[in-house]
């Protein structure tokens, strides 16, 4: 298996990865009045420094060999990725320096992330808390859930009761994950057993008259403190077949 080259980004200055990634990844000439086109920018400059250590940390759990948890849940409330990745890498200082030049704010910036919607309840949390502390204490674990689209939902009040809202945060994409299409899998819900003799007169089942669904990964990554483990969360999204 050919491998892909490493690209090394430490004489790369995250301004003008920044600037890059506004102007040819995103094709704006400028950054708009909302920050969100300059957060998706700074996202993905921050995102490119991440795959480096994904890819390194990869490449020592296949030299290694250690043995390896996946660990899954319905839930995995791990909030806004910004913030943590600029946080786990110690880019603070370079983050803010590169922001001046657009006269904002990390913290206004960080306000155009929407919390990913990936479940409602504490055990996501806490779920979210696992996979960051494994990932610091350089332990490979795997985090399996679901790609929820509308996992989260908004509350207010109408006339004295509680009415819940959708919450897309999908809506203006994420610059966090990747889908990883070869690894899309068929789900075969209901259906039944089906025997018959093949061609050598051999008795064989198969299972017939299922309702399939199928589950596209996408992987999402998860950074230790100090950014030397950087483990994967696989969130599975369900998608119909192109067999009616």
């Amino acid at each position: 298996m050919t491998k892909a080259i490493s690209f090394k980004h430490q004489n790369h200055s995250l301004n003008n990865d920044l600037q890059r990634h506004l102007e040819v990844t995103l094709g704006r000439d400028d950054v708009g009045e909302s920050h969100n086109y300059l957060y998706h920018a700074l996202a993905l400059a921050v995102r490119d420094r991440l795959v480096e250590k994904w890819h390194q940390t990869r490449e020592r759990y296949d030299q290694e060999k250690p043995k390896r948890i996946s660990y899954l849940s319905l839930e995995f409330l791990i909030g806004r990725s910004l913030n943590n990745a600029v946080l786990n890498l110690d880019l603070e200082s370079q983050v803010r320096e590169a922001l001046n030049h657009y006269a904002c704010e990390l913290e206004e910036v960080e306000s155009a992330e929407m919390d990913a919607g990936l479940g409602n309840g504490g055990l996501g949390r806490l779920a979210a808390c696992f996979l960051d502390s494994c990932a610091s204490l350089n332990l490979p674990v795997t985090g399996y859930g679901i790609r929820y689209h509308y996992g989260m939902f908004r509350q207010k009040i109408e006339n004295g009761f509680q009415v819940e809202c959708p919450d897309p945060w999908l809506r203006n994409g994420n610059p966090w994950e990747f889908k990883s299409p070869e690894n899309i899998c068929r789900v075969k819900f209901f259906g039944r057993s089906d025997h018959y003799d093949d061609d050598n007169g051999n008795r064989r089942v198969r299972w017939v008259d299922s309702h399939d669904v199928l589950a596209v990964p996408y992987d999402m990554p998860v950074p230790g403190y100090g950014g030397k483990t950087v483990n994967t969360l696989r969130l599975w999204k369900a998608e119909a077949t192109d067999v009616v």
